[in-house]
């Protein structure tokens, strides 16, 4: 009979040290907080498969559109709430590097990555993703029902007959508006890039804050015609929406999600595993699932409804110039369009 209580007091030291190995494990866990804009069916994926990999890392997102996200993170520049930035406008990242808010660090294999996906810095203060490409998303059935032909340049977006028919990001909020404006800009310079967007706001419904909806809108019937990005573009269509890819002509701006260190943050070790990763060819391997072209050569797999020529389709962007103008083209922007925006 006295093996009773002696079998009670063992399972209760069992219980006990199972408690301490909990609580151990749940105080390794450590949280990132991570600013991001990439879209929003990609982040759990993202999460998941970095964390089957870092099981005591977990991520906080933070996800707004790329003009939200980079104000915030200038206005936390004092006082850092984010400790990485991943999936962010490469245009938004020399913004914050030039104001010091980025932590340089050189990731494990960085080295494997094509050189303009990572900054110019020794050691690199972000390092680049994947490639986003703007594309135009045209309604058949709308399209045909309204008379309302296929464009198959940015020129065709001014022509009489899409009045009312186009809507596109506004570039304040959206990574892809800019992306639109600032390559529009670098294709026919300054005085032309205004006056052919003085012509297609003359066509424009509304700007969204959003660069996927224009191409949401148009996917559902309430737009011909959305100015948008090749990514939204090609899922939508590959999921069934009546929607026709435009690859303009004249040539396509493009951006890249890229990463970085929040300069100051306290989960320094935890953020460098996360640029560790995401630099990966397992990384870059997902990463193209959604976008023809990513970080790491040799990588990327062709995609439905992308032209296996789009990388000579892709403008020689000035990233550096489109960041360094970026504030005073926005507010002239402003100035002539505004009004069209949608209220938040």
């Amino acid at each position: 009979m006295k093996t009773l209580p002696l079998l009670k007091k063992c399972r209760q030291a069992l219980l006990g040290a199972t408690l301490l190995l909990g609580a151990s494990a749940a105080a390794a866990v450590t949280e990132l907080t991570v600013y991001t804009a990439i879209e929003s069916d990609d982040l759990q994926k993202y999460a998941q498969r970095f964390q089957q990999a870092n099981p005591d890392i977990r991520i906080r997102w933070v996800r707004d559109s790329t003009g939200v996200m980079t104000a915030r993170l200038l206005a936390e520049r004092d006082n850092p709430r984010a400790d990485v930035i991943w999936g962010l406008a490469a245009t938004s990242l020399l913004i914050l590097d030039d104001e010091n808010l980025l932590h340089p660090y050189a990731p494990q294999g960085v080295e494997l990555l094509e050189s303009r996906f990572v900054s110019q810095q020794t050691p690199p203060t972000w390092v680049g993703m994947d490639a986003w490409v703007a594309a135009i998303c045209y309604n058949t059935i709308e399209g045909a029902r309204r008379g309302i032909p296929r464009p198959t340049s940015w020129e065709d977006l001014t022509r009489p007959e899409y009045r009312g028919q186009v809507i596109m990001p506004n570039p304040s909020s959206s990574g892809t508006g800019y992306l639109d404006v600032a390559s529009w800009m670098q294709l026919w310079g300054e005085e032309q890039g205004w006056d052919y967007m003085d012509r297609l706001h003359q066509n424009i419904s509304r700007y969204t804050h959003s660069g996927s909806a224009p191409c949401n809108l148009a996917a559902s019937g309430e737009a011909v015609v959305g100015v948008s990005f090749a990514f939204r573009a090609a899922r939508l269509k590959t999921q069934g929406a009546p929607v026709e890819v435009v690859f303009p002509s004249e040539g396509l701006g493009w951006d890249m999600e890229a990463a970085a260190i929040v300069r100051g943050t306290p989960r320094l070790e935890a953020a460098q595993r996360l640029m560790d990763w995401a630099v990966t060819r397992e990384a870059n391997e997902l990463y193209n699932e959604g976008y023809a072209v990513v970080a790491m050569p040799g990588v990327a797999q062709p995609l439905p409804n992308y032209p296996t020529d789009i990388i000579d389709r892709m403008i020689d962007n000035d990233f550096s110039w489109a960041a360094l103008n970026r504030d005073r083209i926005l507010r002239e922007w402003q100035r002539r369009y505004d009004g069209k925006t949608e209220r938040r």
